[in-house]
């Protein structure tokens, strides 16, 4: 290990330890504590490349398409675009001012590195509609409305992916739900009513329908951004045939699984058994087909219940071909 990095890794762990006691590190300490910090540091790259580039995209859908067509959006980004339109400040101004609540609301309840990285990103985005000179795309209604919506979507759903928000509605939606019982979608759902029937009587019933289209294609791009393209899927096999299904699965289709030990309840023939093996793996939607081909070859009677994995992390399903 670099002598800087061990020197910085010593004098960081230092500060935890009390005053007087002497702490010596092994080489195996120093090598784990050494990777740690490269994650760490991997991971802060990556959510500071994240969180620009949801500025710029959120930047452009804003000033490119919403700001000079008087379009507004939904939650706290709709919120600032409607009193920019009506009281004529500056939308960079508000976009600081109305997030305020909703940064400290976010310190208090979720965390400090995640109102730290929001408040960057929302001062960055006002820096950004306030003096990057974005070009007007269009003034095409339909357009305006739905790659106005794409852009500040992409940029919204890659904040969160960086580990903050450009929209602290969602943060409110939470908080509330948790002491009212409501979802936090009807939550954002009821403010969104609220904001687009503002928006119909001080603007017009026309800009809020078509901001009204703005949101959904904002929110379905969220969706998209922070779900991923891939799409999996989790089964669970329970039969009596395991071990057929077992290397069918990991021979036949080259996937990996996992062995649950668990008790049958009541089987079609009417007896118990104490003790049989569940079956659980995860394949791509394009491999469920097959997989339930293979199974009814095997076992016609197995129980199989499957249900969507938006994404997933390490493993085999990413790194082995489809076979």
């Amino acid at each position: 290990m670099h002598p800087y990095f061990q020197k910085a890794i010593i004098e960081r762990d230092s500060k935890q330890i009390k005053e007087g006691e002497n702490k010596t590190y092994s080489r195996y300490e120093l090598a784990k504590k050494f990777r740690q910090l490269k994650v760490r540091i991997r991971r802060l790259a990556a959510d500071i490349f994240l969180l620009a580039l949801g500025v710029l995209s959120a930047g452009f859908g804003l000033r490119g398409f919403l700001l000079p067509n008087k379009f507004i959006d939904g939650g706290a980004v709709g919120i600032s675009l409607l009193l920019a339109e009506v009281t004529g400040v500056s939308l960079s101004i508000l976009l600081i001012l109305i997030n305020i609540p909703f940064i400290v609301l976010g310190y208090w309840s979720i965390g400090k590195e995640f109102a730290i990285k929001t408040a960057m990103a929302i001062i960055s985005l006002s820096i950004v509609v306030a003096f990057f000179p974005y070009p007007q795309i269009t003034a095409d209604k339909l357009l305006v409305a739905v790659f106005g919506g794409f852009f500040l979507g992409s940029g919204i759903g890659l904040a969160v992916r960086g580990g903050g928000v450009l929209d602290g509605s969602e943060v409110l939606a939470i908080n509330i739900s948790k002491k009212l019982g409501l979802t936090i979608g009807d939550i954002i759902l009821i403010l969104n009513i609220i904001i687009f029937s503002f928006a119909a009587w001080l603007l017009s019933i026309e800009i809020a329908l078509y901001s009204i289209l703005t949101y959904i294609s904002a929110s379905k791009t969220v969706d998209f951004i922070i779900e991923g393209i891939e799409e999996y899927t989790g089964v669970t096999i329970i039969s009596i045939k395991y071990d057929e299904i077992k290397a069918m699965i990991a021979d036949k289709m080259g996937r990996g699984l996992t062995i649950y030990k668990g008790e049958r309840g009541f089987g079609k023939r009417g007896h118990r058994e104490h003790e049989i093996k569940i079956i659980y793996t995860v394949l791509t939607r394009l491999e469920v087909g097959r997989l339930k081909t293979e199974i009814e070859k095997i076992d016609p009677d197995a129980f199989v219940i499957m249900n969507s994995i938006k994404d997933t992390k390490g493993g085999m399903i990413k790194k082995r071909p489809l076979k």
